[in-house]
């Protein structure tokens, strides 16, 4: 029996997907992506690949599927993907449909989709938008009924806005953490982000991954525009190609081949870890089960 039919839930087959789009609006200093403009073709090939993979999870209807969408850009600043979300929010076999996004577009779109299976996972980038518009944003995702978590980037130039933001968000949204690229944190600034985030010692260091079971390439899988299917986004090994359909027999149990893991889309597959019960029921959009009460 295949793994991705055997399982419940939201883990019956989780998909990353991840377009050519690689353009974004905001120009954050710690991303390699600030600013950059895709040229026309480029977008016109986003947009087709799009198509086509909501056409294909459309009529795979003999799978239970989850699906978050992580562009290297921003994508709901272009229609494609706000209608992806909500067309596919409509689809009995599609447990939920998720994005990464900093929340720069508007929301009220999610009117037409269906919140019990749409939700976002956003990011505030102080110094990109003020913290009263990103709020407003929040606001009205809650008045929508949409589920969402919010983060930031665990920067000593973000600590105040990050406070502010907290102290500013309802309880019960959930508000994440991720440890800056490349910084270490001692022992005191480790504390000092985890009050905000219970569960930032995640992130803060990286995770022993090598020869570690881990649900890629089982039950979570990356998927490239042109179908290209990999285990995870972090090892470019192919398994198969969405739309040939080798990726039905590719799916079995494996262990990690790389050192480490340091992204949460990443480890919270890993399987010693036991991160999928943590976030059950928002594995994708990131929102601990037990918050906000535990």
């Amino acid at each position: 029996m295949n793994p991705a039919d055997r399982c419940g839930g939201e883990a019956g087959l989780a998909i990353l997907y991840r377009g050519p789009l690689a353009s974004c609006n905001y120009d954050c200093p710690y991303c390699p992506f600030a600013k950059r403009r895709d040229p026309p073709e480029l977008l016109a090939e986003d947009r087709a690949a799009l198509a086509r993979f909501t056409g294909w999870v459309a009529a795979s209807t003999d799978v239970r599927l989850s699906v978050l969408f992580t562009p290297w850009g921003e994508g709901l600043t272009r229609r494609w993907y706000r209608d992806a979300m909500v067309s596919l929010s409509h689809l009995p076999h599609v447990e939920r449909v998720v994005i990464q996004t900093n929340l720069a577009a508007r929301v009220d779109w999610l009117a037409d989709a269906d919140p019990a299976r749409a939700a976002l996972w956003t990011t505030y980038h102080p110094g990109q938008v003020t913290r009263e518009r990103f709020l407003a944003r929040c606001a009205r995702l809650a008045e929508l009924g949409v589920r969402f978590s919010v983060g930031v980037v665990g920067l000593p130039e973000h600590l105040d806005e990050a406070r502010a933001l907290r102290a500013a968000l309802p309880p019960e949204v959930y508000l994440w953490v991720n440890a800056a690229e490349g910084r270490s944190y001692d022992a005191a600034e480790e504390a000092t982000w985890t009050a905000l985030d219970p569960l930032f010692g995640n992130s803060v260091r990286p995770h022993l991954s090598l020869d570690r079971p881990c649900h890629a390439g089982e039950t979570a899988i990356s998927v490239l525009g042109d179908g290209t299917v990999r285990r995870c986004h972090f090892v470019p090994e192919p398994i198969g190609n969405l739309y040939d359909g080798s990726w039905r027999t590719a799916l079995r149990p494996r262990t990690c081949v790389n050192a480490v893991c340091d992204c949460h889309i990443g480890y919270v597959h890993l399987k010693p870890l036991g991160l999928r019960d943590v976030f059950a029921g928002g594995l994708l959009e990131r929102i601990p089960a037990a918050w906000p009460n535990g």
